[in-house]
């Protein structure tokens, strides 16, 4: 499945840096546009794979509703 979000980025001492929006804590970089897009994937992948391990054998999980 693709899924897609807003990937803000900027230039630093030659470097292009971003961070996905929607997606607090994915950040990388890359020397090119196309070298960050590619990162800022495995940046993702990797948070998905660490979500999907418990922290904690007993930890639980509850979706709750906040009003912002």
């Amino acid at each position: 499945m693709k899924r897609f979000f807003t990937l803000e980025y900027w230039t630093d001492e030659g470097w292009f840096v971003g961070k996905l929006k929607e997606i607090p804590g994915v950040f990388s970089q890359g020397e090119t546009l196309d070298e960050l897009k590619d990162n800022i994937a495995d940046a993702y992948r990797m948070i998905l794979e660490s979500e999907t391990t418990p922290e904690h054998a007993e930890s639980m999980t509850l979706e709750v509703g906040l009003e912002v």
